[in-house]
């Protein structure tokens, strides 16, 4: 038997005098070869583009909270336009960053519904797959976006507080002045309306009778509105601690409608791992009838070669 020889280096020596003569320089050949031994990356889709976009997003918006969390809580660092401001930045963000999900969604969605063949049935797992992951990317973006919310929830109600705290006793402190100026007025008139002497009294007893009743006519007047305009001065600031509370549940409930829209995507997820389970649990039926009915086959074969045997052997003997 004859020994085979290596020609590897044979080989390379041939194809470096072809590339010298086709014009290809030593840099050039060596840059080729490098293409060969690293690979360049794989161009992303555009549902990783606009998921990774979306992640920075969040990012950022994090670290504006991060930011401005202290200039957000401390009423002495920063003015309420200036919070108002703060608020409706990270309004804003947020709901960019949900309409990004949303459109990401709506893109899995669409992918879902084009992947499908006749009568709705999935023509191929690699597809399933990639909706699975996509679902699963969607859904960590939104557990991401609902954990920066809670912070800014947290936030939010500390600020709501505050300001529930600052307004009960400045309410209470203007009730009690505008009692304490209206039990002045009152024993201010009881003091004018007294006669200062007896003469005066006989004088002006006819002529006092009438701007008697009529200065104690406007002074019922004047409390009448006084306690009307404090009930509705009540009303205004019960309105705007009820206003604030209502600011803060409508938060709260967004917050919950998201949460339940994770939920529903969990749901989804268990869906389709039940549904392959189940997939996969026929096979092991099906494979178990091939089985059950070739062990029959097998068993009634040896069968009935044993019977012949018993007989040939009983006819020959």
């Amino acid at each position: 038997m004859s020994k085979t020889r290596d020609r590897t280096e044979d080989f390379k020596d041939a194809v470096h005098r072809a590339a010298l003569s086709l014009g290809y320089t030593e840099s050039k050949m060596a840059a080729i070869l490098a293409s060969f031994i690293m690979q360049k990356p794989r161009q992303r889709s555009s549902f990783t583009k606009a998921a990774l976009k979306t992640l920075e997003s969040i990012g950022e918006l994090e670290q504006f909270l991060m930011k401005h969390r202290k200039d957000y809580i401390d009423p002495h660092r920063t003015t309420e336009q200036e919070r108002d401001s703060i608020e409706h930045e990270v309004t804003v963000f947020i709901k960019a960053c949900k309409e990004q999900i949303d459109i990401l969604r709506t893109s899995i969605n669409d992918n879902e519904a084009t992947g499908k063949g006749w009568l709705g049935i999935r023509g191929d797992n690699a597809n399933a797959d990639t909706i699975a992951h996509k679902h699963g990317v969607v859904l960590i973006l939104s557990e991401k976006l609902h954990a920066v919310t809670s912070q800014f929830d947290q936030l939010r109600a500390i600020r709501f507080q505050d300001a529930i705290n600052r307004a009960i006793p400045r309410r209470k402190a203007k009730l009690n002045d505008r009692r304490n100026s209206t039990d002045t007025s009152k024993s201010n008139n009881l003091e004018h309306i007294e006669p200062n002497t007896s003469e005066v009294r006989e004088s002006d007893e006819f002529q006092r009778g009438p701007n008697t009743v009529q200065q104690q006519l406007l002074d019922d007047e004047t409390r009448a509105l006084q306690a009307e305009l404090t009930s509705l001065l009540d009303a205004v600031q019960e309105t705007e601690t009820k206003m604030i509370e209502m600011s803060a549940l409508n938060h709260l409930m967004s917050t919950h409608v998201l949460q339940q829209a994770q939920q529903i995507e969990l749901l989804y997820e268990q869906a389709v791992e039940a549904t392959t389970n189940v997939e996969l649990g026929n096979k092991e039926l099906s494979q178990a009838i091939q089985r059950n009915s070739s062990s029959r086959t097998f068993l009634l074969l040896f069968l009935f070669v044993l019977t012949f045997s018993v007989l040939f052997l009983d006819w020959y003997g």
